[in-house]
This record gives C-alpha cells, structure tokens and sequence, in this order.
C-alpha cells in the first residue's frame, strides 16, 4: 500500500506487487479530482493518444502527461521513460495515476517510477479502453471511457 497516508485508507486500492497498487477508473477520477498534486500519466503510444482519444481532465484544470511506455512503430521499451518522468515530476510523494490501453504497460510504468523512489504509484485497472468483449472490441466492458469518465479524440 502507499506509504502516502492520503491515498491509504481513503481510496479503494486494491492490492499489487511492486508498486502502490491498482484503482478503478472511477476512483482514479476521484483521486485526480481531491488531491491537488495527483497526476495521471498516460503511457500509450502517440498513435494511440491521436486515433483513439485522451483522457480530458479539464474539468479538474489538469492535464494528462503523455510519455510512451514503449515507443512507437517498433514497440520496444522507452528507454528514456523514467528519467522524462523523473525530471517533469520533482514530488516523489505525489499520486501518480498510470494509464495505458488495457493496464498491462501502465502497470509495468508504476513499478518502474516506484523503483525510481515514487512513493504513490497507481495503475488505472482496466485502462483507457478496458478488456475486449464478446465481440472482441475494446470500450465497452471496462476502462475508463466505458466507465463514463470524461475523453476526447484530437
């Protein structure tokens, strides 16, 4: 669990290895929403962030930071990932909120910045388009633009 008594006990976190732990989409909102310094880190691709949509986080006077997890076309690992985080974000004890697809490479970031001496790494379980459904698409079942939380398309 964090270490940062505001998340701990007042979110529903639930337990993971490696980093702070996972939170639905809903309760990632609600953290970005009442803790001032919270920041949601979107690790997708720039493709994906263009095609597909961003989280808006207007409403909270906030925006999203995007930094690929793994660099698009080739898909290897962002190998400059932690040190760009690293020098945007100077509060180590801060709700940091990651965010990809499905929550696989998001959850891959959170243990990267927690090993980085990140205290508050969360994982947005399910992602930004959630698993697929019986129809073998994504956005529907899960994540957060099923869970109705604000997103837009550039």
């Amino acid at each position: 669990m964090p270490k940062d008594n505001k998340i701990a006990g007042a979110y529903e976190v639930s337990p993971a290895a490696g980093y702070a732990g996972d939170v639905m989409p809903a309760t990632a909102w609600k953290i970005l929403s009442e803790q001032k310094d919270a920041v949601l880190i979107d690790v997708r691709t720039r493709p994906e962030w263009n095609f597909i949509g961003l989280p808006d986080l207007e409403p909270l006077a906030k925006k999203p930071a995007l930094v690929e997890w793994q660099v698009f076309p080739s898909m290897q690992p962002n190998p400059d990932f932690v040190t760009a985080l690293s020098g945007a974000l100077t509060n180590k004890d801060a709700p940091l909120l990651f965010l990809c697809r499905s929550g696989a490479r998001s959850a891959a970031a959170a243990k990267a910045m927690t090993a980085a001496g990140y205290s508050t790494c969360l994982n947005i379980a399910d992602g930004f388009e959630g698993p697929l459904n019986a129809e073998a698409k994504r956005g529907a079942a899960g994540g957060w633009k099923a869970a109705g939380l604000p997103w837009r398309q550039t």
